[in-house]
C-alpha cells in the first residue's frame, strides 16, 4: 500500500510486522462478544498520574508487580524500569510502524489508549478511535516522547526514584530495538522504501534533545550510555545494547542508574 494512503479502522497493515507492532481499535473481548463498550481498562492516561485517585485501579502499579513477578526479582525500580522500557517499546513500535506503512499516525493521546496492565502484545493495548495526524519525525515526538514517556517518566521518578537518565536510555533503546525490527521486515520483504523511511524517521527522532545523548549509533546497531539495571534480575546479565560489557559489581540493596 502507498504509505499516503488513509488510516484504515482496524490499522491492518500492522499485523504483518508481528504482535508487538499490532495495535487493536477495539478491545479484544469487544470484539469477541461484538460489544464496543465491553471491557474497558483505564487509559494510559490514568496511568501515568503521580498518585492515582482513590478508588481507581493502579494500572502503574500493578505492571510493576506483574513485571517483579515475572522477573522474581525484589527490588521495585528494577521492575519498574523493565515496565517502562517495555511500554516504550510498544508505543515506539505502533507509532513507527504507522508512520512507515501509511506515512501518518493514529491520534495516540493517552486519553484515547487504554492499557490492560496484566496482559501482554498485542492484548495489552486498545485504541478508542481512530484518527490520522501526522506521521513525520516532529508528529512520532509529539505522539510518543512528549505525550506519552515524558509523564511516564516523571510518574516512575516520583514513585520509584529512578533516574531520568536511565528512562530517556530505556526509551531510546526501545526506539532503536522497534526501529531495528522493523528494518529487517522491511529488507526481508523487499521493501526499500520502507527501509529508507525507517532510517529517516529514527534519524529524526535521535536528533530530539531528549534521546540524542542515550546512546551511540551505527546503522541498526545501538549502545546506550546508560544501563535498564536487567543485571540485577536473579540469572540476569547485561542487554545487547548496554553501556556494561559485564555485570557491575555493586553491594546488596543498591541499585545503580
Amino acid at each position: 500500500m502507498d504509505p499516503d494512503s488513509d488510516l484504515d479502522p482496524d490499522l491492518r497493515l500492522l499485523r504483518a510486522l508481528g504482535g508487538f507492532f499490532v495495535l487493536r481499535a477495539a478491545p479484544p473481548a469487544a470484539r469477541a462478544a461484538g460489544a464496543p463498550d465491553a471491557g474497558r481498562p483505564p487509559t494510559l492516561a490514568q496511568t501515568y498520574a503521580p498518585v492515582p485517585a482513590r478508588g481507581r485501579p493502579d494500572p502503574l502499579t500493578a505492571r510493576v508487580r506483574t513485571v517483579a513477578g515475572r522477573l522474581r526479582t525484589t527490588e521495585p525500580r528494577v521492575a519498574a524500569s523493565v515496565a517502562q522500557q517495555g511500554l516504550a517499546a510498544r508505543l515506539w513500535s505502533v507509532a513507527l510502524g504507522c508512520a512507515v506503512l501509511y506515512g501518518r499516525l493514529p491520534d495516540l493521546d493517552p486519553r484515547l489508549l487504554r492499557w490492560d496492565a496484566h496482559a501482554s502484545a498485542p492484548d495489552d493495548l486498545w485504541l478508542t478511535e481512530v484518527c490520522p495526524r501526522p506521521g513525520d519525525a516532529a508528529g512520532l515526538a509529539d505522539a510518543v516522547l512528549h505525550a506519552h514517556l515524558e509523564p511516564l517518566a516523571q510518574a516512575l521518578r516520583a514513585r520509584y526514584g529512578l533516574a531520568a537518565g536511565l528512562l530517556w536510555g530505556n526509551a531510546g533503546s526501545a526506539l532503536a530495538g522497534a526501529a531495528r525490527e522493523l528494518d529487517r521486515w522491511a529488507r526481508a520483504h523487499g521493501r526499500t522504501d520502507a527501509a529508507a523511511r525507517t532510517r529517516a524517521l529514527t534519524d529524526g527522532l535521535f536528533a530530539h534533545p531528549l534521546l540524542r545523548a542515550t546512546g551511540a549509533r551505527a546503522g541498526t546497531a545501538f549502545r546506550r550510555r546508560s544501563c535498564c539495571l536487567y543485571y540485577r534480575v536473579p540469572g540476569g546479565g547485561v542487554c545487547g545494547d548496554c553501556c556494561f560489557t559485564r555485570p557491575p559489581r555493586s553491594s546488596p540493596g543498591a541499585v545503580s542508574g
